[in-house]
């Protein structure tokens, strides 16, 4: 039996990469309208409205460019499967990153949207399943050798 085609597992990164794009977009959100990040406590509203634009610009536009070739794209930045690569290795220190979040004894807690809190380590928990899963899916189109 032999498994997707290298289209179909672009597209298959496409679609990991919007999910796991949404679940960080909607915490970083979540987070910035509770004050916490790097933007949230700016004292120009504008600013955090922008970063929150600049966060679904990018939900939007990477698996637009993962799902199928691009001409333009491939022909004046990067392959898709380069581009895949560079992805998978920024997704991968993304993850180091939220691992260590995760690893830590004590962290802060936010405001859970359905009441309560949530430490930052159950919600680092959470972000790094899903960073996980989207790396290995995203990384499986970038380095899985076209069949000919």
């Amino acid at each position: 039996m032999t498994g997707p085609d290298a289209d179909e597992r672009f597209r298959i990164a496409a679609r990991a990469y919007f999910v796991y794009g949404v679940v960080y977009w909607i915490g970083g959100v979540w987070l910035a309208l509770n004050g916490v990040g790097v933007r949230a406590g700016s004292s120009v509203a504008w600013r955090g409205i922008a970063w929150i634009v600049i966060g679904l610009l990018f939900v939007l536009l990477i698996p637009f460019l993962l799902r199928r070739r691009r001409a333009a794209f491939e022909r004046w930045v990067l392959s898709r499967r380069d581009f895949a690569r560079v992805l998978s290795v920024l997704m991968g220190i993304r993850a180091i990153e939220v691992a260590r979040v995760a690893l830590r004894a004590e962290t802060p807690s936010v405001p859970a949207p359905w009441g309560g809190t949530m430490s930052f380590q159950a919600g680092a928990i959470v972000f790094l399943v899903v960073t996980v899963a989207a790396l290995i899916v995203v990384a499986r189109a970038a380095w899985t050798e076209p069949v000919a």
